[in-house]
């Protein structure tokens, strides 16, 4: 750890809503500098500093015009001394739900922004997040699982060693089943394991485990009262608890029963009301349950309130992703539907890491680092 700072000192890239800073914060670090793209998610950011969720100085600016080297003498790191690098790259490129362009999509190659940084700053512990389908994304020769493979043999020509894991949200406390891809890759000790989870779908009579259950929708959501309703572009609340929900998607959610969606609803509901769907449109109109943790939350289909003929609101979605409610999101409320440039609330949390998973990482990274610098001390003669 460098010895001008109290605490262990990180450098995020593709910091979107602050989810993934938010962890790394309440593990420990102390965030020298946040990198981000998007105009709206660094709005998010620097209010969050403002208000003291995070410590950290906001780069609005897109990473492959960044030089690694002006940047390690503007934030005045030496080589080596950085202890923690960390981000998650847009994941468009190998979505499951999307056209998964691997490499031939551009931003793919952002992926590989972290190793690049990583040769110049060489951090102790490098920190990256991914959807599951990394694992199975083909590189230009349609090869599955090249891409990873890549990844990690540059990690490991760094230096590094590398270890990966398929986290799932829920597992964490988190009321979402929401699978993710976690790459730590460390150098200076290989000690790092995954923590083991500390939640379970049931309670299971044991007296060797103090495992909770799930978290569910219903625990989290409460307690908000009825939102604002949004009136064109206009509203009035801080905590973005807004229903933004058009008149025609209140009339396709009526009569849809908890926990179900739209589409399967055939044969109950009038077809003016089911229109084209299909019963593979499983998180089309959806209605969340109020006993279970949500799907996975997504940007572009908004889920329904468990009993409200209206969306979550982006507060309410917030909950569910993890966010404490003193943080606060900037930028516009959209609806469900069409093509934005820059991201809506609802796909700043979408986008984002859950910060309790973050969170759980980071504490086992930052005790591997006090283990670390504790037993070269002990070497010392």
């Amino acid at each position: 750890m460098d010895e001008n700072h109290a605490k262990p000192i990180a450098l995020s890239l593709f910091s979107g809503a602050g989810g993934m800073d938010l962890g790394v914060t309440e593990a420990g670090f102390e965030i020298l500098a946040s990198i981000e793209k998007d105009p709206h998610c660094c709005e998010t950011l620097r209010f969050a500093a403002e208000l003291g969720n995070l410590n950290t100085k906001v780069i609005e600016a897109d990473i492959k015009n960044i030089d690694p080297l002006q940047l390690m003498s503007e934030l005045d790191v030496q080589v080596g001394k950085l202890d923690l690098l960390f981000g998650g790259p847009p994941c468009q490129p190998f979505s499951q739900i999307g056209k998964q362009k691997g490499l031939d999509d551009e931003r793919g190659l952002l992926l590989f922004q972290m190793t690049r940084f990583a040769e110049v700053f060489q951090p102790r512990v490098i920190f990256i997040e991914q959807v599951k389908g990394l694992l199975s994304a083909r590189d230009r020769n349609g090869e599955k699982g090249a891409i990873l493979q890549l990844l990690l043999t540059e990690l490991e020509e760094l230096g590094y060693v590398p270890k990966w894991k398929v986290v799932n949200a829920v597992n964490y406390g988190v009321p979402q089943l929401r699978e993710r891809v976690f790459i730590v890759a460390t150098k200076e000790f290989n000690g790092f394991r995954f923590p083991e989870p500390t939640h379970i779908p049931k309670i299971q009579p044991s007296l060797l485990n103090n495992l909770k259950p799930y978290v569910t929708v219903g625990e989290v959501i409460m307690g908000l009262g009825q939102p604002e309703l949004k009136n064109g572009g206009d509203y009035q609340r801080k905590d973005s608890h807004v229903d933004p929900t058009p008149a025609g998607d209140r009339f396709r959610i009526n009569g849809v029963p908890e926990g179900s969606y739209l589409a399967a609803q055939a044969g109950c509901l009038p077809k003016e009301q089911i229109k084209g769907l299909t019963k593979k449109d499983t998180t089309k109109f959806l209605r969340a349950s109020r006993i279970k943790p949500s799907k996975t939350l997504r940007g572009g289909e908004i889920f329904f309130h468990p009993t409200e003929n209206r969306y979550l609101t982006p507060r309410e979605y917030m909950r569910i992703h993890g966010f404490p409610d003193s943080y606060l999101l900037k930028g516009p409320i959209r609806g469900r539907s069409g093509r934005v440039r820059n991201l809506d609330q609802y796909r700043q949390v979408a986008n984002s890491v859950p910060p309790p998973v973050a969170k759980i990482l980071a504490q086992e990274i930052y005790h591997r680092l006090l283990c670390q610098k504790s037993s070269n001390f002990s070497a010392i003669p």
